[in-house]
């Protein structure tokens, strides 16, 4: 089993882990570039996957140099992404069942992600599932975002938890590294960027969804501890 000790509590990223809005954004990125005459890589807009926005414009910025119209670009991408988001906003595969199959445990369950509240309280609100959780740490909660391990070291305090006894779900490199440094088991599932071997070191699991959580989690509650044979 992957779990260095008993899960007492899991945190979740939300985008890209619960909601599939890393692909809007990801291809909102790709397009506002267009709508003011530019073009951007699809290597640089993974680069800003699991950053928060304003990091990212800072990125942004920095990779365009003073002349870049960030204002207008900002516009275009809000726009695409508004409209693109009123479309519906699916949920990961797994994602519902493993939130009401933690809730039936009686096990605590927080967010942690770089997005702004009235964004995870809009998103999670808008699929039924903001209830379930009991605490939740957004960007607006932290001097230090991912990956910094912030976000993670308090949303285990919300929860009356040690970090090392929590869960920790991730889907971006920023977030595992957050994860990681603050002392949860994080396991990543992979969205939009494939795991490395630099993040596979910091995980105690990489699996494809959060199916494969639930199961694993599963099995480690209904794991039976059996006495050592006699021959053993």
């Amino acid at each position: 089993m992957p779990f260095t000790r008993a899960v007492a509590g899991v945190i979740f990223d939300m985008d890209g882990l619960l909601v599939d809005s890393e692909r809007v954004y990801f291809d909102g990125l790709l397009k506002a570039a267009r709508a003011v005459s530019c073009e951007m890589t699809e290597a640089f807009a993974y680069s800003m996957i699991g950053v928060p926005g304003k990091e990212c414009n800072a990125m942004i910025a920095a990779h365009y140099g003073p002349e870049f119209q960030l204002d207008a670009f900002r516009a275009a991408y809000d726009g695409i992404v508004t409209a693109a988001l009123a479309q519906g906003i699916p949920l990961r595969p797994g994602a519902r069942d493993l939130v009401t199959y933690l809730t039936e445990e009686g096990v605590p369950q927080a967010i942690a992600t770089s997005s702004r509240r009235p964004t995870v309280e809009r998103y999670l609100g808008h699929v039924g599932l903001l209830g379930h959780f009991s605490a939740m740490v957004c960007r607006d909660d932290v001097a230090s975002p991912k990956p910094a391990p912030d976000p993670f070291l308090i949303a285990a305090e919300r929860l009356g938890l040690a970090p090392a006894e929590c869960l920790a779900l991730e889907d971006s490199y920023h977030g595992i590294t957050a994860a990681h440094a603050a002392g949860t088991m994080p396991i990543m599932v992979p969205d939009l960027l494939a795991a490395t071997d630099a993040v596979r070191a910091k995980c105690i699991a990489v699996v494809e969804d959060l199916h494969a959580v639930q199961a694993l989690l599963q099995a480690a509650r209904a794991r039976v501890v059996m006495p050592p044979s006699a021959n053993s």
